[in-house]
């Protein structure tokens, strides 16, 4: 059961225990009060202003796993104040092997990248962290958490949503599926893996054909080309940072040489970012 008061309590004392410098936004010197503001963390969790607001104010309904996970992230909680902000919504907490937790320091360091697009993924293909410029870069990708947030499954679920080259949809879609073996194998029976697997096989005609190669790979690094609707074909190179227990990823896509990928992502940084940074008023 919900203990609405105590995770009212923990939510408020958190919030304001995380200065905005940590998760990449600008401080300012009109803030009333130090911390975060209530609607900046709900942007960094992808829900809405109203949901974590009843929160902290001890009213609602109770948030799922998916959002209690975002919200942990957000406000750069520990595995154990993750879990303990588990308990106090009455779910059990991930197992921690079988949940990639993303510690603070990886998100501050991620935070640290603000001149090319960054994104933190976990090894099963889930979006849980990406800069501003990563947003404007993603545009199909929504803010919610969950399977809509998760590559792999967008990718194999949904093609006319790729914005990657037809001709690179081959190479892609081999590295996503080599790369989930390997995540497959290393974490064999965990659930969220199992399920994932499961699900595509289920749906996918294409991922059931690759899957079927028995390719395993992790993928450390690649070349992308984002296909974005105003600034065009946007030439990228990729650096993968893999945590030490794997589960994490850190994604870092620089500017192609040799191409004028840097002018675009400069052009996308003015027109296109959405950026966390509110203003005070």
């Amino acid at each position: 059961m919900i203990d609405r008061p105590a995770l009212a309590d923990f939510l408020r004392r958190r919030r304001e225990q995380v200065r905005p410098a940590d998760v990449g936004l600008r401080g300012g010197s009109r803030r009333r009060t130090p911390g975060l503001r209530r609607e900046e963390v709900a942007q960094l969790a992808g829900i809405s202003t109203d949901h974590y607001t009843r929160l902290e104010q001890a009213r609602g309904s109770a948030p799922s796993a998916s959002v209690v996970a975002a919200v942990a992230r957000a406000l750069q909680c520990d595995e154990d104040q993750r879990d303990h902000l588990f308990h106090l919504v009455g779910i059990e907490p991930p197992r921690r092997r079988g949940e990639p937790h993303v510690r603070p320091g990886l998100i501050r360091l991620a935070g640290l990248l603000g001149d090319v697009p960054v994104i933190l993924f976990t090894d099963v293909g889930e979006v849980v962290w990406r800069n501003p410029l990563a947003a404007a870069l993603m545009t199909d990708l929504p803010e919610e958490p969950g399977r809509a947030r998760n590559v792999i499954w967008r990718w194999f679920t949904d093609p006319d949503g790729r914005i990657a080259p037809r001709d690179d949809w081959e190479r892609l879609g081999a590295a996503h599926v080599s790369d989930l073996r390997a995540t497959h194998a290393r974490r064999a029976g965990d659930p969220d893996v199992s399920r994932l697997v499961a699900d595509l096989l289920r749906v996918s005609e294409e991922f059931r054909e690759l899957w079927q190669r028995h390719d395993v790979a992790v993928r450390r690094q690649d070349r992308k080309t984002f296909l974005h609707p105003r600034v065009g074909a946007v030439e990228l190179r990729c650096e993968v940072l893999v945590s030490e227990a794997g589960d994490v990823r850190l994604l870092a896509y620089f500017p192609l040489e040799g191409t004028d990928a840097a002018d675009r992502l400069d052009l996308l940084r003015v027109i296109g970012t959405q950026d966390l940074r509110i203003d005070a008023t």
